[in-house]
């Protein structure tokens, strides 16, 4: 969809989403009852999906563009560095936004919103999706727990202005919110390294938690939709690739590899290793399936060099791309062998016909979880 389209914004996004597939009928008159809009803040950034970057618009000096952008199928960024940043530029890190809409009615797609279901959201954010789902459920049904509390507040005033009156509970989302369950289902807009028990103790049995789950290896997550049993036990498939802000309390502290990189680094020994590509290792699939198998590891890309840390050691890698096609210059040092590690990794994926996010799925108990290749039965620990 574009600027250019005819109509009002609102209608033409809901025409788009509905052609698409990501919108199915039954969230058509929750979507036209609850406008976006109403909970976007005056000054936004709207994330470009050309340029990679976020424009700032500004409600109070061109309406009609703000309007234009709060009904784009783009995701807007609403608070930068924790509500720490102040200005006009754009901040360090992005915490908080409003989800692309095509995201948000495909993830209540998926969700299964059925008649009687009571849901607990993980992730309030602007309070758009809460709304969505009052206005198919009823606002008895709705709790939604988001950390901040000053985005909560905004959340809970956009909310009220709609009508709209759901328990929004300020308070730190891995633990859910116990004092209403059980629910039937649980959706987190946060993405998370490591699924809460708690949401799964707090789901009924047959019930569903919806939760994007990705790894400290890359951004790059996927849909996770686990079925809880009557165990105690969560597991599910990986529905499709997802990319959210992290969950406040498992965000990685970056600084922790300050000490594993030595100042005379580039005078340790490089060699040629492999004929993988710089595209061959960055893609979505492959960034994807190499933070499932390689434990415990994060991974850096800056231009077309990419540095691997090992979380439990001072181990690293510096893989430098040429320009033209070859292979990289690799230095490496540290216990942990992470580049011949990786290689064996991408190995495994090849000889396995290149799995994509949706052949794997994972598996939530007591003590841990752990993923699988399409039969929980090849599970392994991540």
């Amino acid at each position: 969809m574009t600027d250019t389209d005819t109509g009002r914004p609102s209608d033409e996004l809901g025409r788009y989403l509905l052609d698409r597939g990501d919108m199915t009928s039954d969230w058509a008159v929750p979507f036209a009852a609850v406008p976006r809009a109403a909970f976007l803040p005056d000054r936004m950034w709207v994330w470009d999906m050309e340029t990679q970057g976020t424009e700032l618009h500004d409600k109070q000096d061109d309406l009609a563009a703000w309007t234009r952008a709060a009904y784009r199928d783009a995701p807007i960024v609403t608070q930068w560095d924790d509500g720490r940043h102040a200005g006009s530029t754009a901040g360090r890190l992005a915490t908080s936004s409003a989800s692309m809409p095509s995201v948000v009615l495909s993830m209540l797609r998926d969700l299964d919103v059925v008649d009687g279901v009571r849901v607990l959201e993980i992730g309030t954010g602007t309070g758009w999706n809460a709304g969505l789902l009052c206005a198919r459920r009823g606002e008895a049904n709705v709790v939604t727990v988001e950390v901040d509390a000053q985005v909560a507040a905004t959340a809970r005033t956009a909310l009220g202005r709609a009508g709209l009156r759901p328990a929004v509970v300020c308070g730190d989302g891995a633990a859910g919110y116990g004092v209403r369950a059980p629910y039937d289902r649980v959706i987190a807009t946060v993405g998370v390294r490591s699924v809460p028990y708690a949401w799964i103790e707090q789901t009924r049995p047959g019930g569903i938690v919806l939760t994007p789950w990705g790894t400290h290896y890359s951004n790059q997550e996927a849909l996770a939709r686990l079925t809880v049993d009557e165990d105690g036990t969560a597991s599910g498939p990986f529905l499709r690739p997802v990319e959210f802000m992290t969950l406040r309390g498992q965000r990685l502290d970056w600084g922790r590899f300050s000490g594993h990189v030595p100042e005379d680094y580039a005078s340790i020994p490089a060699v040629r290793r492999s004929c993988v590509t710089l595209a061959e290792l960055t893609g979505t699939a492959q960034q994807f399936v190499c933070g499932l198998r390689m434990h415990r590891c994060a991974q850096v890309v800056n231009g077309r060099r990419v540095w691997l840390f090992d979380m439990d050691s001072t181990s690293w890698v510096l893989a430098e791309f040429p320009e033209e096609d070859g292979p990289p210059l690799v230095r490496q040092l540290g216990p942990r062998p992470l580049w011949d590690e990786l290689l064996c990794v991408l190995e495994w994926w090849r000889r396995g016909g290149s799995p994509g996010p949706r052949h794997f799925g994972l598996t939530v108990t007591p003590n841990g979880q752990s993923a699988w290749l399409l039969d929980r039965a090849n599970a392994w620990v991540v």
